[in-house]
């Protein structure tokens, strides 16, 4: 909902997408002159509208934080069992999650979101790709792949399901297992909804699990617009299905721009896209000179990343490339 790395070591910066400041550091120009094509956000979020003074003005009731926890219920159709915690973004949960246990074992395959394997190493957890473990995190759909995995897969005492790019694909979908013991469910809002500044996210799982996360974000941990905003786009079931055939119309339509240009494509999702290339570093120049920013990997000289342009954006993506 978006950075990856290969790297494991805990003093390792971590690599992510976006770092507009670097770009226009490097090749010059404004933040409006640059299209930003590295991260996986919906280039056509959802409409904004109708917030008030008071959305703003005052601390939040605990009735807006249950309306949102039902729309996302009814929403992604988590089931009975299973407790509902909003918080500012996934990644805030990310980072909490690793207190839950005992210090041990965590598996992550790589390459995937780095962000996990920072936090449980933050937390003094061992990060390896295999083994014996007390706990795992899988990234389901993959980023920066998009591999799919299944529910033989949550197989850990504590087993962590990071759907943030999930809600293009519901069918493949792993929520009914969020009442499973030691299961958490992340879901992010930023990604499919394009409103990342938002920061808004979801952990889904067992009531005791989730009441000590909500115990570790403190109280008003999610802003007065976010819960309005929120509870209206996880109700807007029309816009969400006509939002899932656009991206999936766009990504065709980038696959064969990108093909035809001599790109391989390796996976991704309808948000991103995966390609192999003969020089990721040199793609990714050429972009930047016309003001694109992509996304590349320091775990590999040939995968480039790109997001969807917005709909202005075709043109100058061509004409670059």
């Amino acid at each position: 909902m978006a950075g990856d790395n290969d790297n494991l070591n805990p003093r390792a910066a971590r690599d992510h997408g976006g770092g507009l400041d670097g770009a226009i550091a490097s090749y010059g120009g404004t933040r409006t002159e640059w299209m930003d094509l590295s991260t996986g956000i919906n280039p056509h979020p959802y409409e904004v509208s109708d917030l008030t003074q008071s959305d703003w003005a005052e601390l939040p009731d605990h009735g807006a934080f249950e309306h949102l926890a039902e729309a996302a219920r009814r929403f992604w159709s988590v089931p009975e069992g299973a407790a509902i915690l909003p918080a500012p973004g996934a990644s805030a949960v990310i980072a909490r999650i690793p207190a839950l246990a005992e210090q041990g074992r965590v598996q992550i395959t790589t390459p995937t979101y780095n962000e996990h394997a920072a936090a449980f190493a933050a937390q003094g957890w061992t990060v390896q790709p295999n083994g014996p473990v007390e706990a795992r995190v899988i990234v389901h759909p993959n980023n920066p792949d998009g591999r799919i995995w299944t529910e033989a897969d949550a197989n850990a005492p504590l087993t962590v399901i990071d759907e943030s790019f999930c809600d293009v694909s519901p069918e493949a979908s792993l929520i009914h297992l969020a009442a499973r013991p030691g299961v958490i469910m992340l879901k992010s809002f930023g990604k499919f909804w394009g409103l990342a500044g938002l920061r808004l996210g979801f952990a889904i799982g067992q009531l005791d699990l989730i009441a000590r996360l909500n115990d570790l974000t403190g109280p008003w941990a999610v802003s007065g617009p976010a819960l309005r905003i929120g509870s209206r786009a996880l109700q807007d079931v029309e816009w969400a299905n006509a939002t899932r055939q656009r991206l999936a119309a766009e990504t065709a339509r980038l696959d064969e721009l990108m093909t035809t240009k001599g790109a391989t494509l390796v996976g991704g999702t309808t948000l991103f896209r995966l390609y192999e290339v003969d020089n990721a570093a040199d793609w990714r120049d050429r972009l930047a000179r016309a003001h694109i920013w992509s996304r590349i990997f320091p775990y590999s000289k040939t995968y480039l990343r790109l997001g969807l342009p917005p709909a202005d954006g075709w043109s100058r993506l061509e004409a670059a490339l």
